[in-house]
């Protein structure tokens, strides 16, 4: 059994430019762990896969297509490949949302 502590994951350099941990990476699917900041955001982007995301702490504003809505722990919010979304912490505190692609994109993502 292969256990990943996000503590111990390292940040990965994306554009976006905020605390981004890749905790799994195979060809089914790909999981990253995204912590943002009071004030941080993701830039809206399009992935060629579907996407969901689950808030664990925090309470960010989540972006998909034309709908953005604040979400809360706990909540799961999918987003169908070829639609832009994007994470937003207008909060004061901090958010910390797991993102889950399946499969794992084999094209770039479209920064917008």
């Amino acid at each position: 059994m292969e256990i990943i502590k996000v503590s111990e994951s390292k940040i990965i350099d994306t554009p976006h430019k905020v605390d981004v941990r890749k905790l799994y990476d195979k060809d089914s699917a790909q999981a990253m762990h995204i912590t943002l900041q009071a004030g941080e955001a993701l830039k809206p982007h399009i992935t060629p896969v579907d996407v969901f995301f689950y808030v664990l702490e925090g309470t960010p504003e989540i972006m998909v297509g034309k709908e953005k809505i604040q979400v809360h722990p706990d909540s799961l919010v999918e987003s169908p490949n070829g639609i832009v979304h994007c994470l937003y912490n207008n909060s004061k505190y901090v958010a910390r949302i797991l993102v889950v692609k399946a499969p794992k994109p084999t094209a770039k993502v479209k920064l917008l």
